[in-house]
């Protein structure tokens, strides 16, 4: 396990080195930028859609499903951060009562 964990740190550094060392031309072209943009937004959707549809290894469709529907249905009406939040907690929580 101690090797997976050195490899795994060992690839990282490289990683983050062989970005370091790019020239700013690459780092400065339009495609480049744009995927570093939504990189961030795709890995938020994923970690968003794991922890909403699923219990362990197994799909999920419970009281955090329609909570996450509201507040998508929310934030398409352009509707405040806290109201998206609350909202969506207060609709999941009824959805528990119920």
């Amino acid at each position: 396990m101690w090797t997976a964990i050195l490899l795994a740190g060992a690839g990282c550094y490289l990683l983050k080195l062989a970005g370091l060392s790019l020239p700013e031309r690459v780092l400065a072209h339009p495609t480049v930028e744009r995927v570093a943009d939504l990189i961030p937004v795709a890995l938020l959707a994923a970690l968003v859609a794991v922890q909403a549809f699923s219990e362990g290894p197994a799909l999920a469709l419970d009281a955090r499903a329609l909570g996450l529907g509201f507040a998508f249905v929310a934030l398409l009406l352009r509707a405040p951060f806290l109201v998206v939040v609350v909202g969506a907690a207060v609709v999941a929580a009824l959805a528990r009562v119920v």
